[in-house]
């Protein structure tokens, strides 16, 4: 998967317990890495500031926020609703 240069500097910092060196991949599960409730909301507004789109009621699910694939593919799915 790939995503903009944008996306994994705005994401790692939510993951506390990511070493800086560790990879950043599709299918790493976020909460595992330090995601909590507060982070998804800090996350949210940064994302949607970022990238001037508007989360849907239907893409608030933790299966948006489980993967940065998961994450992406949502934000790619509320370009394309904007466009």
């Amino acid at each position: 998967m790939v995503w903009d240069s944008r996306f994994e500097p705005i994401v790692r910092p939510h993951l506390t317990f990511l070493p800086d060196d560790a990879e950043f991949s599709a299918d790493l599960d976020l909460r595992d890495f330090g995601l909590d409730s507060l982070g998804i909301v800090d996350l949210l507004i940064e994302l949607e500031n970022t990238y001037q789109v508007t989360f849907t009621d239907d893409a608030l699910a933790m299966e948006t926020f489980a993967t940065p694939g998961s994450l992406w593919a949502t934000l790619t799915g509320l370009f394309a609703a904007a466009a």
